[in-house]
């Protein structure tokens, strides 16, 4: 086995956004056509803004945003309820199961990537704000077109809840027996999942071009001028790096040249902070 990595151990990976799914579109097109069904119209960036979280606290999130409840106000009458959002999550999952593969092609460099620091000695994690139900419907889509994490939790596995809390990333930790969460590195393309690597005492790496807040297929992004992906990104990056990320790349083919720097810096007794 490679040694290339001295003190790195692991990387934790969001799915969509991340690995699969470039620019996020399976969880914003079923929620889309959630709340058009029951005559609440929202736009594909609204959609977007609660990204990360889990998927009821998502449809909650996305009911609260001043446009959204306005809209729902004027619709049902009244204010969104839990119990209209239990009714909704209802709606969206197996609209999800169906849809989750048709939006889940790898992205473009991320399993040979992935590949390549298996075989230098990381442990590959998997967290995601997907329940159960969608990770089972989507995990041997994935593994079928070659990537299988060594371990993967859903929003809902755990009693404690998901993002932004650092639940997922730790159990992942303790499934793949890493000796110091320190040499784990969590890599997300939202705020919530930034979130949930910082709380976990991890590295973390957010990816603009790829995720969520760019918000564009692979084909559009690359048929952009540079001009124009540095027009796109710049919002991208600001978000991520508010949120905290120590590192912003564009996708995960930037990611080994990040790694390599965390990791010398681990060797001379660095320890991670805020960004």
């Amino acid at each position: 086995m490679s040694t290339r990595y001295q003190q790195l151990e692991a990387v934790i990976f969001d799915w969509a956004g991340t690995v699969v799914d470039f620019g996020s579109f399976a969880p914003t097109r079923v929620l889309l056509d959630v709340f058009a069904s029951v005559g609440v119209p929202v736009t594909l960036e609204e959609a977007r803004v609660p990204m990360g979280l889990a998927k009821w606290d998502h449809i909650q999130a996305l009911g609260q945003l001043p446009t959204v409840a306005e809209r729902w106000q004027q619709q049902m009458g009244r204010p969104m309820t839990d119990a209209d959002v239990d009714r909704l999550y209802h709606q969206f999952l197996p609209l999800q199961v169906k849809q989750v593969g048709d939006y889940s092609q790898l992205i473009p460099g991320a399993l040979e990537t992935i590949q390549t620091l298996r075989r230098e000695g990381l442990k590959i994690g998997s967290c995601s704000g997907y329940p159960r139900v969608v990770m089972d419907a989507l995990l041997p889509i994935a593994a079928a077109r070659g990537y299988q994490p060594d371990h993967t939790v859903a929003t809902d596995d755990l009693p404690a809840g998901g993002r932004p809390g650092p639940w997922m990333a730790l159990a992942n930790v303790l499934a793949l027996g890493i000796g110091d969460v320190r040499h784990c590195v969590k890599v997300d393309d939202t705020v919530p999942g930034i979130e949930e690597g910082l709380r976990a005492g991890m590295w973390t790496v957010g990816l603009a071009a790829s995720g969520n807040a760019v918000g564009l297929t692979a084909e559009a992004w690359f048929a952009l001028t540079p001009a124009q992906q540095a027009e796109r990104r710049a919002p991208a990056v600001a978000q991520l790096k508010q949120a905290g990320a120590h590192f912003v790349i564009d996708t995960l083919n930037d990611l080994p040249e990040v790694l390599d720097w965390i990791d010398q810096q681990l060797r001379k007794g660095a320890v991670v902070t805020g960004a």
